[in-house]
């Protein structure tokens, strides 16, 4: 290697353009070959540095949203869930729903889609750009009785207060206590306005109370979450139940 593309290469790296410098030897043995002009070669240099980042964020992004699996709302099988239509189904697509601050509350029984349609629109915001958090009720509150003295339950909540949409999976699955449910309260508070919240819940907002167990905190978080929300009750039988697997032949 010669002194010069030592240089150079040295130079990227000073700029921190770490993957064009990692493609500019075969970047200059294929302009020679070509004849590529000055703007060209650089533009090749700078487009894969783009495209690389871009690529080196999504993936952060995939990690720090810490989905159980990854579903795409392509996935998905309307055609099976009747009380959703493709036009709504479109619509939270779009994720409009998002720019403008709303939450979105997904109701219904247990596998009709709730997680999936949850997780397939927290992809669609990933892939264009947002920041978001999946984060299970149980683990939620276990965040929040712990942040006192946990470094690294701070840091979890912290990555959650910053995103900008997050998604609580199965609210109101057990029952909260008084600390609980005042610190869901306050983790509501912290969000509302700026945060977009998709909640999954097989109980109605109606039925939240005597799980929550204290009627002004309910009245509180209803306040905050039903503000500016869409509520989408699904029905259907069990799509786990309908495709399960079996170990015998059929």
């Amino acid at each position: 290697m010669n002194e010069t593309l030592v240089h150079l290469k040295q130079s990227l790296k000073t700029l921190n353009l770490t993957e064009a410098a990692q493609i500019v030897d075969e970047s200059l043995m294929e302009a020679e070959k070509l004849e590529w002009t000055c703007r060209e070669f650089l533009q090749r240099l700078l487009r894969h540095e783009i495209v690389r980042r871009e690529e080196k964020q999504l993936a952060r992004r995939y990690k720090w949203a810490s989905f159980p699996e990854v579903k795409t709302l392509d996935e998905f099988r309307l055609e099976e869930q009747p009380s959703l239509s493709k036009r709504q189904f479109e619509q939270l697509r779009e994720l409009l729903w998002l720019e403008q601050n709303y939450n979105l509350i997904l109701l219904g029984p247990p596998g009709v889609g709730k997680t999936h349609i949850a997780i397939g629109l927290g992809v669609e915001a990933l892939n264009n750009g947002c920041k978001v958090s999946f984060v299970p009720m149980d683990h939620l509150i276990q965040l929040l009785k712990t942040q006192e003295i946990s470094r690294s339950s701070q840091y979890k909540l912290r990555r959650i207060y910053n995103s900008d949409l997050v998604i609580l999976d199965d609210l109101m699955f057990m029952a909260m206590d008084r600390n609980e449910a005042n610190l869901f309260f306050q983790f509501v508070n912290k969000l509302y306005g700026q945060t977009s919240i998709i909640l999954t819940s097989n109980k109605g907002p109606e039925d939240w109370g005597e799980l929550l167990g204290d009627p002004a905190i309910t009245t509180a978080i209803l306040d905050r979450i039903l503000h500016k929300s869409e509520v989408i009750q699904l029905s259907g039988d069990s799509y786990r139940l309908k495709y399960r697997q079996t170990i015998f032949a059929s």
